[in-house]
């Protein structure tokens, strides 16, 4: 029971239809009800033409609590909300319903991007060492030979042990692989423009340019973020350049890869992938990525799914909670951030 004289924040709900039913728990719900004024089964999915009971809630909010699917913030929907002051998004990229007029207003956003980080990582750990081991190769020939066989022969390349991996993009999400990778017998390289050498002793890789990471990586992973300046970054100079049974992962977004120039490499068995995005993002039906014995695809898994948006949640909330005490935000999103991020 809260006091007449209610000082909680009012906040109100809004991402695409069915999102809130799996990002929030009853917890979730109850706690953003003892921290907020909200109807926490009040999702709002259309804020241009919203219902009289979502266009009440926006007209009051100070809040609003985004996930995927969020519709645009355009200066047509801030007029409907006149004492919105933040945005919390419960989920990675802000840039997809933040607009110009956000900042020009400015409100202050904060994202779940460090949360949705930590699964991204762990699907990178998990695919450079089954890279390194060979298991989707094994597992087939396992299949093919159903017996006995000469394992130590053929696999005289495999192994995890002093393997040359090289990642693209000390993004959070890979700053956490670099992390993940340090109980390992890895050489790990790094390209990234923004990082400066001394920072790249203290994360304890060496930095390289990406010619040179392409062409010693046995394993090269892709965590750059899309941006007109990284479009094709990875592209037919890179891919003939990189050792002969090498591994490309991505987990960042398809538009970084050349995927016509990497095609002939695959289709040949001269390099591997693991390939969690494409572009466009579902490959059409006739492409060899889907039969390809040397390609591992996966429908874009790596992020939160699951119970990993409960993480999500847990991080919103607690900006949420910040806010209310007057705070400022942990993970705080700035427009220029934006001109390197994701």
């Amino acid at each position: 029971m809260h006091p007449a004289t209610d000082n909680r924040p009012a906040l109100l709900l809004s991402m695409g239809p069915g999102i809130a039913e799996r990002l929030l728990t009853d917890s979730h719900r109850e706690r953003l009800t003892a921290l907020t004024r909200t109807d926490p089964h009040l999702v709002a999915h259309d804020l241009t033409a919203p219902t009289p009971r979502v266009a009440e809630a926006l007209a009051e909010a100070e809040i609003l609590l985004t996930c995927w699917g969020a519709p645009p913030l355009t200066a047509a929907v801030l007029d409907r909300a006149p004492r919105l002051k933040a945005v919390v998004h419960a989920a990675g990229s802000v840039k997809h319903h933040v607009t110009d007029a956000c900042w020009d207003r400015g409100l202050a956003v904060t994202s779940a991007a460090a949360a949705n980080a930590l699964p991204v990582a762990e699907y990178t750990l998990a695919a450079i060492l089954f890279a390194g081991k060979r298991i989707l190769h094994s597992a087939r020939r396992y299949e093919e030979v159903r017996a006995d066989h000469a394992w130590l022969a053929e696999s005289a390349a495999w192994g995890n042990y002093r393997r040359t991996v090289g990642l693209v993009g000390a993004s959070r999400i890979g700053r956490r692989v670099i992390e993940l990778l340090r109980p390992f017998d890895f050489e790990v390289l790094l390209h990234d423009p923004y990082v400066e050498p001394a920072q790249a002793r203290a994360l304890g890789v060496e930095l390289v340019g990406l010619d040179a990471l392409c062409a010693r990586g046995s394993i090269v992973s892709v965590h750059a973020p899309q941006l007109p300046a990284t479009r094709r970054m990875i592209g037919a100079p890179q891919l003939a350049l990189m050792p002969d049974g090498a591994t490309l992962v991505n987990t960042s977004r398809g538009s970084l890869i050349d995927e016509t120039a990497l095609l002939p490499h695959l289709a040949s068995g001269r390099l591997h992938a693991v390939l969690d995005v494409t572009d466009p993002d579902v490959p059409a039906p006739d492409s060899p990525l889907w039969t390809l014995p040397n390609v591992l695809l996966t429908p874009h898994v790596a992020g939160s799914l699951g119970n990993e948006l409960h993480r999500m949640a847990d991080q919103a909330l607690e900006e949420v909670a910040r806010y209310g005490r007057g705070e400022p935000f942990t993970e705080e999103v700035r427009a220029s951030d934006l001109t390197r991020s994701a």
